[in-house]
């Protein structure tokens, strides 16, 4: 089963008061290469995988979308998200993404914003996800990039007269990583680009497009504190179609 970390009340309150739950996808500095990657959604059907409080719900019905499903293993996250949404064309069900299964070729966009870093079985979610689309249907993720799910450890590697070269930060070394982001003893699944890429092409999937994010020098210069971020890679956004 998913670690459900969100309804711990230290990590719900303190996850609760960042810039993307207080002020939704414009609190999201990914998203608008995010939407950019997204089709067209008038008249679709769209699934939301680890919807949380429910934004990008309520923004694909505003999109025009025909129905939105919005799943997640949080009772917390969906209880604002249901409070929040009075658009019957929403609907929140609470679920378990590592054996979530739903209806066979019943969506044409399956959404899901830095939710696959928690499971364990990605392989398998993304072939049930596949199923759900429908042909030319099309999935839009966000994770956490790899350079960032990897774990620095305070030692060196050295040359062959005894010098230090480089860091060691683990990063081929792939599985569970724990770390005391907001609560203790969060559990996420480091996998590299060439994983995730790999388990989305055993899947049946087409890559459509793939993007490294790290802030623009424009929200550099409207943020200061975005500096930082500008050394590497914070996500890795991903676009991918079912033929």
């Amino acid at each position: 089963m998913t670690q459900n970390i969100y309804d711990d009340e230290t990590f719900f309150a303190g996850y609760s008061q960042l810039p993307r739950s207080v002020r939704g996808l414009d609190g999201a500095p990914e998203w608008p290469v995010l939407r950019s990657m997204l089709p067209d959604l008038r008249g679709k059907r769209v699934l939301d995988l680890g919807c949380g409080f429910g934004w990008f719900c309520r923004f694909a019905a505003g999109e025009g979308a025909a129905g939105v499903l919005g799943v997640d293993v949080s009772e917390k996250m969906l209880e604002r998200a249901r409070r929040e949404t009075g658009d019957s064309r929403i609907v929140y069900e609470r679920t378990d993404l590592e054996s979530y299964a739903p209806p066979a070729e019943a969506f044409d966009l399956a959404y899901s914003s830095l939710a696959f870093h928690y499971i364990a079985d990605l392989a398998g979610l993304f072939a049930r996800v596949h199923a759900t689309l429908k042909p030319g249907g099309v999935l839009v993720c966000s994770v956490e990039h790899p350079i960032m799910t990897a774990p620095v450890r305070q030692e060196w590697l050295a040359d062959a007269d005894g010098r230090a070269t480089w860091p060691v930060n683990g990063y081929l070394d792939e599985g569970d990583r724990v770390s005391n982001w907001l609560a203790e003893g969060v559990v996420k699944r480091h996998r590299t680009i060439a994983t995730y890429l790999d388990l989305l092409l055993g899947a049946g999937f087409t890559l459509g497009k793939l993007v490294e994010w790290a802030p623009s020098p424009e929200q550099v210069a409207a943020e200061s504190g975005w500096a930082k971020e500008r050394e590497r890679p914070f996500f890795l956004l991903i676009a991918a179609c079912r033929s």
